[in-house]
């Protein structure tokens, strides 16, 4: 392949970058940005860069002699339209061309909002930097009411940031239970628990009716249970919907993500997926999967590019995905594929405490790792669950 455009420029599509080079790759490197702004780590957005402890430039993923390493050329602020198999070439919005042999689809998820937000003032859907601007300079200034709407991770190290800041906070949760499908009901109880410890205003099991507003600006939310919530500020934390619309008609499966095998290869041999917007095949499974983490963004170039360069699959995914949040203080970290209904063991500390390590047992055997302020631990049981022939983790 003499050129390979990378679509995409966050971690995943970084990480592409760095892999192509380093993998001997050493033809036209094009990468084409969404954002203005060049490559920035996601997860301080809503912790460190929200409470002020942490600016821009910290964000970065790389310095200057990375980019120059590099040798690459940039899109930035220019998205891509359209693939054109036939022309071997990207169609920008701007109405430019990228002719290229090999393309790395690396364009992550949008957030979804809820309706009627477009456009309303001091309503908030995190996942850029310049959302994350926005929402701390509302947070600063002032005593601002908060209303955090979906108690995932995301909306979940929210309202632990706006705690820091000294504010009030409801969280709004349609769920019953938030994560219980992810980490299971006594496990997912532990992390909710977690609000109410922290003077979070908690109401799970309740949807929104209607946004409120007044004069363009968020003033409250109507509930499911007829109540009224005042808030001058309202973040949506309810999920994200990868972004394939560029790939509409190139030949290329689209089902909730890019469609890959387990090497991160599409139905066209010339471009593969990585990172949020990959939904790939994983033969532990038996069936396709796609892994909105920052682990994943990081490690699953190095398969893809190797199979892009190959021109077929030669080696295949098989990382556990693997996450950490951070929430009142709190560093929880969690490993594996686990299913709602396995067995979890408290392998070290106590959940009172919030200090333990939980392992999840399916059949007797370990499949997923939870921990609270246990990194040590849980390093040490993660190393074991990845290498399950050598050991078993110690009670």
């Amino acid at each position: 392949m003499r050129t390979i455009a990378v679509v995409g420029t966050s971690l995943a599509g970084f990480s592409t970058a760095q892999q192509l080079r380093s993998q001997g790759f050493d033809g036209r490197l094009v990468m084409v940005g969404a954002e203005v702004h060049p490559p920035y780590d996601r997860p301080p957005l809503s912790k460190d860069f929200l409470v002020g402890d942490a600016d821009q430039h910290q964000l970065a993923l790389g310095e200057q002699s990375d980019y120059d390493d590099l040798e690459a050329e940039w899109i930035l602020g220019d998205p891509v339209a359209r693939l054109r198999p036939s022309d071997a070439c990207l169609e920008l919005v701007s109405g430019a061309h990228v002719r290229t042999d090999g393309v790395v689809a690396a364009t992550g998820a949008s957030v979804r909002q809820l309706p009627g937000a477009s456009d309303v003032e001091g309503v908030y859907a995190l996942r850029t930097l310049q959302d994350a601007v926005g929402l701390r300079d509302e947070l600063t200034h002032g005593r601002p009411r908060v209303v955090v709407v979906g108690a995932g991770f995301i909306g979940a190290e929210v309202a632990s940031s706006c705690r820091k800041l000294g504010l009030d906070v409801a969280l709004v949760e349609a769920a019953e239970l938030p994560l219980a499908r992810a980490l299971g009901q006594e496990m997912a109880a532990v992390c909710a628990q977690l609000h109410g410890e922290h003077g979070v205003d908690v109401r799970f099991g309740v949807g929104v009716d209607r946004l409120c507003t007044s004069f363009g600006r968020v003033v409250g939310l109507d509930l499911s249970t007829g109540e009224h919530l005042p808030a001058d500020v309202v973040v949506t934390g309810i999920g994200v919907e990868p972004n394939t619309g560029w790939l509409a008609g190139s030949g290329v499966g689209v089902q909730d993500g890019v469609l890959c095998d387990a090497g991160g290869v599409t139905d066209l041999p010339n471009v593969v997926g990585v990172g949020d917007v990959a939904r790939c095949h994983r033969q532990d499974l038996g069936r396709t999967a796609r892994i909105e983490h920052w682990s994943s963004a990081m490690k699953q170039p190095r398969v893809a590019v190797g199979n892009l360069l190959a021109g077929s699959t030669v080696e295949r995914h098989d990382d556990l995905p693997y996450f950490w949040s951070d929430q009142y203080g709190v560093r929880i970290q969690f490993t594996g594929f686990v299913h709602p209904e396995d067995d979890v063991r408290i392998l070290e500390g106590a959940v009172d405490d919030r200090c333990f390590l939980a392992q999840y047992e399916r059949d007797g055997q370990p499949v997923g790792l939870l921990a609270f302020n246990s990194p040590r631990g849980f390093g040490r049981a993660r190393r074991q669950l990845t290498r399950p022939g050598l050991v078993t983790v110690a009670s």
